[in-house]
């Protein structure tokens, strides 16, 4: 019998990843945790960071259950690029991302019902066109920034703008699933690609 597994997440877009891989989750319970990078605190630690504390969160709820956590992270160097909720924001973060390159880090966190854990992070270099006033204004205008790291989703209107990506696109778009089927496998939760 498969154990329960708890999404500690509530974007639709990591439920929809899990679906690709025939997962559905037993139960979406978003994680509640103060999400402010410590001062000096790099993007890859960061995103391991929250994935874990995430997980850990919502484990408290549900210590029985195998629960899953994820984060992704827009970093430019060293800085970590915010979930824009202004339109301020996000055309600081276009500014920055306009014909240059940048990673995208994803974290996935996987507690066992029995304290088993493991976590991974996914790395992808991406590369933006440079970006004309007018593609600025209406990407900003579509308002698909909202919530983003970074100021865009890959997986709409953005998906336009970028000339390459070396690494995971789902990992973009917010769950790397190679890496996560590997972990939930690892620690006997089936995964099934077939229908």
């Amino acid at each position: 019998m498969r154990p329960r597994l708890v999404l500690a997440s509530a974007s639709p877009r990591r439920k929809d990843l899990l679906l690709q891989i025939g997962i559905v989750p037993d139960e979406i319970l978003a994680a509640d945790i103060d999400e402010t990078p410590l001062k000096g605190e790099l993007p890859r630690p960061y995103a391991i960071r929250m994935a874990k504390e995430k997980a850990d969160a919502v484990k408290t709820l549900r210590p029985q259950d195998m629960v899953l956590a994820a984060d992704t992270v827009v970093a430019m160097g060293r800085r970590i690029l915010p979930k824009t909720e202004l339109e301020s924001e996000a055309r600081d973060c276009l500014e920055l991302l306009s014909g240059g390159a940048h990673r995208v880090m994803s974290s996935v966190c996987l507690l066992g019902g029995d304290g088993q854990s493991s976590l991974r992070v996914s790395e992808t270099r991406i590369k933006f066109k440079r970006l004309s006033q007018s593609e600025r204004d209406g990407y900003l205008a579509s308002g698909e920034w909202k919530g983003k790291a970074g100021g865009y989703g890959i997986q709409g209107r953005a998906g336009a703008l970028v000339v390459s990506l070396s690494g995971s696109y789902t990992g973009v778009v917010g769950l790397p699933i190679y890496e996560t089927r590997q972990m939930l496998e690892g620690m006997g939760y089936p995964c099934s690609l077939g229908q």
